[in-house]
């Protein structure tokens, strides 16, 4: 019997979620937490951390960041000496455990949540970083209904190139709305997210070719 089956929870999502990294569903290999290419890949990392650092530090005082959905940290670490607190969540308890071990400045903290269904960390900037692609809409309305407590909202989807259906529903876990066709768009139905600044930062094509990764700024 495997962990996931040992700890089963009511929570499809995150039995979903630890099957990924137990099965190394994204790559890495055995025993190890890997958040897949979207965490690793240079062409796709080092210029998110560019921009998000840019904004951070046009800001007039440091904030508290809140990563909703912090994987396995490797985008994560490059950016808590900009905020004054990073609050980094993940709905595994396996890899918050191995990050709390791994990751450990004064500043930083990692809460084990599930996004869709429980409160969220108090913050000024939240991150939301290939997160919500991998979400049924039902959970993305969850979480979009949290959002405007921050100011700010950095949000990062994969998705097709061109024009293309928006929010084409999912079952929750591995796959994305890329597959139909389709990708996120928070403003458009059923979500219709509300914002007063809607900026984007950076659009990278994905390294296979197949769409890209996008990231939004909203001001609140």
């Amino acid at each position: 019997m495997n962990s996931r089956e040992k700890n089963k929870q009511p929570w499809p999502t995150k039995d979903a979620m630890q099957q990924i990294y137990e099965l190394n569903l994204w790559g890495g290999e055995d025993g190890n937490f890997y958040s897949g290419l979207g965490s690793h890949d240079k062409a796709i990392v080092e210029p998110y951390i560019e921009v998000v650092k840019v904004f951070l530090n046009s800001l007039d005082v440091p904030v508290t960041i809140v990563d909703l959905g912090c994987g396995d940290f490797n985008v994560g670490k490059e950016l808590v000496t900009h905020s004054q607190t990073y609050i980094a969540v993940d709905i595994v308890p396996e890899l918050i455990e191995r990050n709390r071990e791994k990751f450990i400045l004064e500043n930083l903290s990692f809460q084990c949540l599930d996004i869709a269904k429980d409160e969220l960390p108090i913050g000024d900037v939240a991150l939301v970083r290939q997160v919500l692609q991998h979400l049924s809409n039902a959970e993305v309305k969850q979480v979009v209904e949290k959002l405007d407590q921050y100011q700010y909202v950095i949000l990062t989807e994969h998705l097709p190139e061109g024009e293309f259906e928006p929010n084409v529903d999912i079952i929750s876990g591995q796959g994305i709305r890329l597959k139909k066709g389709s990708g996120l768009d928070l403003i458009q139905t059923p979500f219709e997210f509300k914002a007063k600044v809607i900026k984007k930062l950076l659009s990278i094509p994905y390294p296979d070719g197949i769409g890209v990764i996008v990231t939004t700024l909203f001001g609140l």
